[in-house]
């Protein structure tokens, strides 16, 4: 299963941590879009920036 995962509010102002981890899942700009493979590392890290992040599974 993939995840469908979009930046929808900016990392400016946030710890340099969860900027490195919207970097890390390949979300440059606002609004782009990534799909990912449903593992138990990408879990971890979008629950560590869920504030940013707006996720949707799809197959």
């Amino acid at each position: 299963m993939k995840l469908r995962i979009e930046l929808v509010k900016s990392p400016i102002g946030f710890k340099y941590d969860q900027r490195r981890t919207v970097k890390a899942l390949g979300l440059r700009k606002m609004h782009s879009v990534v799909e990912v493979e449903d593992t138990p590392q990408i879990r971890g890290m979008i629950f560590k920036i869920s504030h940013l992040l707006k996720v949707e599974e799809s197959k």
